[in-house]
């Protein structure tokens, strides 16, 4: 009895370490994580039901470990600063992370069943060129929204460290697909995909 109390006693002293601010918007990122998963597996489900699957929530093993990584970031620098996070940086982080979230979701809806999780490596009949909505924006406004929700999140939880692996790696990688995925495109549509990618842009920094 006497163990079991000082247990509690010290686990309720760990979470008065915390202020309710920084419980707050840890709670918020967990909403903005479950809302991305779980709208994604749905629209998938809508799109796609013929291959939609647990893979269809993006939640891969690389994307587990990035979200641990991020949360142990977090309190360690919560407990070590009290004054983090940034009222003003949250704002404009979740600012960000909801603009991204929609823009991806417009980006989905508006494909429709032209929007795929994996790149497309061979043309369907149904297959057309979207370059209207907001496929006038950014001609790739998925992962133009997918790259500003992640920095945004970070940004939302003042995590310098993550704020900058974030902003990198996911450059990399949508400037890997990127190429990989026009490279299709363009045998898909020829001249008509080229001259899309002309006039339109990605949005993301410095990916033409």
């Amino acid at each position: 009895g006497a163990v079991l109390s000082v247990c509690e006693s010290d686990a309720i002293g760990m979470l008065w370490v915390f202020s309710l601010f920084q419980v707050h918007v840890f709670l918020v990122m967990l909403a903005l994580l479950c809302f991305f998963s779980l709208s994604e597996y749905i629209l998938a489900r809508i799109y796609h039901p013929e291959s939609c699957s647990f893979s269809s929530t993006c939640l891969s093993k690389e994307y587990c470990i990035a979200m641990l990584v991020c949360f142990v970031e977090y309190w360690v620098e919560c407990y070590f600063f009290p004054q983090k996070p940034n009222k003003y940086l949250f704002c404009l982080g979740l600012m960000m992370a909801i603009g991204g979230e929609l823009a991806r979701k417009v980006a989905m809806v508006t494909a429709k069943r032209n929007f795929t999780h994996l790149i497309a490596t061979h043309k369907r009949q149904d297959h057309v060129l979207v370059t209207n909505g907001i496929y006038s924006f950014s001609r790739h406004p998925s992962y133009f929204g997918w790259y500003w929700w992640a920095v945004g999140t970070q940004v939302m939880m003042c995590n310098p460290l993550c704020t900058v692996a974030f902003a990198y790696v996911a450059w990399c990688f949508f400037a890997d697909r990127i190429q990989d995925e026009e490279s299709f495109l363009i045998f898909f549509f020829g001249r008509q995909y080229s001259d899309y990618r002309a006039r339109v842009p990605t949005r993301i920094p410095f990916i033409k």
